[in-house]
């Protein structure tokens, strides 16, 4: 690849991580749980581990019904894995709490589309 940024698969992560922060931010959950892999893992510290649409979509759901919005990362990093997977990792912030992305490492569908595999994030202030 000349440019990793401007690869298709980054791009494909970059569209995906705009809609799950669309999505959140306008309080959607099941809109942030279709971002994710069908037996995706998040590690969402120090809340615990959620495994599958249900349990990530009830995460979502319970953070939005406290309060939480208006979600935007700092400085993101795009790194390529391989020809179908990229990590993301980013400093975040919101109206209520702000963190550290460890590693979101997004995978190509068949369809052209990335979705989270694992989400490994950390809640620091």
């Amino acid at each position: 690849m000349t440019n990793e940024q401007d690869s298709p698969l980054i791009k494909a992560v970059k569209q995906a991580s705009s809609e799950w922060k669309a999505a959140f931010n306008s309080g959607n959950a099941k809109g942030c749980a279709d971002q994710y892999e069908p037996d995706a893992v998040m590690h969402a510290r120090p809340f615990g581990t959620f495994t599958g649409h249900k349990e990530i979509e009830s995460f979502w759901q319970k953070l939005i019904d406290d309060g939480f919005h208006s979600v935007e990362y700092i400085n993101p990093t795009f790194e390529v894995v391989d020809e179908q997977s990229a990590l993301l990792t980013s400093g975040w912030k919101m109206n209520k709490a702000s963190g550290v992305i460890h590693r979101e490492l997004w995978v190509l569908q068949k369809d052209g589309f990335a979705k989270l595999r694992d989400d490994d994030f950390e809640v620091t202030g």
